[in-house]
Protein backbone atom coordinates (compact mmCIF):
# COMPACT_ATOMS: atom_id res chain seq x y z
CA UNK A 1 0.00 0.00 0.00
CA UNK A 2 1.37 3.41 -0.90
CA UNK A 3 2.15 5.82 1.84
CA UNK A 4 0.14 9.02 2.19
CA UNK A 5 3.22 11.18 1.60
CA UNK A 6 3.61 9.90 -1.99
CA UNK A 7 1.22 11.29 -4.55
CA UNK A 8 0.56 8.75 -7.34
CA UNK A 9 -0.06 11.59 -9.83
CA UNK A 10 3.06 13.58 -8.88
CA UNK A 11 5.00 12.54 -11.99
CA UNK A 12 2.06 12.86 -14.38
CA UNK A 13 2.23 15.64 -16.93
CA UNK A 14 -0.25 15.85 -19.78
CA UNK A 15 1.34 15.18 -23.15
CA UNK A 16 -0.48 18.00 -24.92
CA UNK A 17 -2.68 20.86 -23.90
CA UNK A 18 -5.77 21.72 -25.91
CA UNK A 19 -4.09 24.78 -27.38
CA UNK A 20 -0.98 22.93 -28.49
CA UNK A 21 -3.11 20.14 -29.96
CA UNK A 22 -5.15 22.69 -31.95
CA UNK A 23 -1.94 24.33 -33.20
CA UNK A 24 -0.49 20.95 -34.24
CA UNK A 25 -3.69 19.97 -36.04
CA UNK A 26 -3.86 23.34 -37.81
CA UNK A 27 -0.29 22.87 -39.08
CA UNK A 28 -1.16 19.37 -40.33
CA UNK A 29 -4.48 20.44 -41.88
CA UNK A 30 -4.60 24.19 -42.48
CA UNK A 31 -8.24 24.14 -43.54
CA UNK A 32 -9.48 22.89 -40.14
CA UNK A 33 -9.29 26.39 -38.59
CA UNK A 34 -10.85 27.80 -41.76
CA UNK A 35 -13.73 25.35 -41.38
CA UNK A 36 -14.15 26.22 -37.71
CA UNK A 37 -14.14 29.94 -38.49
CA UNK A 38 -16.63 29.46 -41.31
CA UNK A 39 -18.90 27.43 -39.07
CA UNK A 40 -18.77 30.18 -36.43
CA UNK A 41 -19.53 32.80 -39.09
CA UNK A 42 -22.56 30.86 -40.34
CA UNK A 43 -23.83 30.45 -36.78
CA UNK A 44 -23.36 34.19 -36.09
CA UNK A 45 -25.14 35.08 -39.33
CA UNK A 46 -27.92 32.64 -38.49
CA UNK A 47 -28.42 34.20 -35.08
CA UNK A 48 -28.57 37.64 -36.68
CA UNK A 49 -31.05 36.50 -39.32
CA UNK A 50 -33.12 34.73 -36.66
CA UNK A 51 -34.26 38.12 -35.42
CA UNK A 52 -35.04 39.42 -38.93
CA UNK A 53 -36.39 36.27 -40.60
CA UNK A 54 -39.82 37.71 -41.42
CA UNK A 55 -42.50 35.13 -42.26
CA UNK A 56 -40.11 32.16 -42.48
CA UNK A 57 -40.88 29.34 -40.07
CA UNK A 58 -38.32 28.61 -37.38
CA UNK A 59 -37.78 25.03 -38.57
CA UNK A 60 -37.07 26.15 -42.15
CA UNK A 61 -34.64 28.78 -40.90
CA UNK A 62 -32.78 26.23 -38.76
CA UNK A 63 -32.60 23.74 -41.63
CA UNK A 64 -31.12 26.39 -43.92
CA UNK A 65 -28.52 27.38 -41.33
CA UNK A 66 -27.57 23.74 -40.66
CA UNK A 67 -27.13 23.05 -44.37
CA UNK A 68 -25.03 26.21 -44.80
CA UNK A 69 -22.78 25.32 -41.86
CA UNK A 70 -22.32 21.72 -43.02
CA UNK A 71 -21.66 22.88 -46.56
CA UNK A 72 -18.94 25.23 -45.38
CA UNK A 73 -17.26 22.49 -43.34
CA UNK A 74 -17.43 19.96 -46.20
CA UNK A 75 -16.10 22.55 -48.64
CA UNK A 76 -13.17 23.40 -46.38
CA UNK A 77 -12.36 19.70 -45.88
CA UNK A 78 -12.54 19.06 -49.63
CA UNK A 79 -10.23 21.98 -50.42
CA UNK A 80 -7.78 20.83 -47.77
CA UNK A 81 -7.71 17.24 -49.06
CA UNK A 82 -7.25 18.49 -52.64
CA UNK A 83 -4.29 20.65 -51.64
CA UNK A 84 -2.68 17.76 -49.75
CA UNK A 85 -3.26 15.42 -52.72
CA UNK A 86 -1.84 17.99 -55.13
CA UNK A 87 1.22 18.52 -52.96
CA UNK A 88 1.91 14.82 -52.35
CA UNK A 89 1.12 13.38 -55.79
CA UNK A 90 1.35 16.10 -58.40
CA UNK A 91 4.01 18.52 -57.18
CA UNK A 92 6.43 16.19 -55.39
CA UNK A 93 7.51 13.29 -57.62
CA UNK A 94 7.61 9.86 -55.98
CA UNK A 95 11.07 8.73 -54.86
CA UNK A 96 10.94 5.49 -56.83
CA UNK A 97 10.12 6.93 -60.26
CA UNK A 98 13.52 5.95 -61.63
CA UNK A 99 12.78 2.32 -60.66
CA UNK A 100 9.43 2.51 -62.42
CA UNK A 101 11.01 3.99 -65.57
CA UNK A 102 13.71 1.31 -65.71
CA UNK A 103 11.19 -1.52 -65.20
CA UNK A 104 9.00 -0.16 -68.02
CA UNK A 105 11.91 0.13 -70.44
CA UNK A 106 13.00 -3.46 -69.67
CA UNK A 107 9.45 -4.72 -70.04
Amino acid sequence: MASDSQNPLAGYEPEETEGSKLMRKSRESPFVPVGIAGFAAVVAYGLYKLKHRGDTKMSIHLIHMRVAAQGFIVGAMTCGRYLVFRHEHLILPPKNWENIDSSISRG
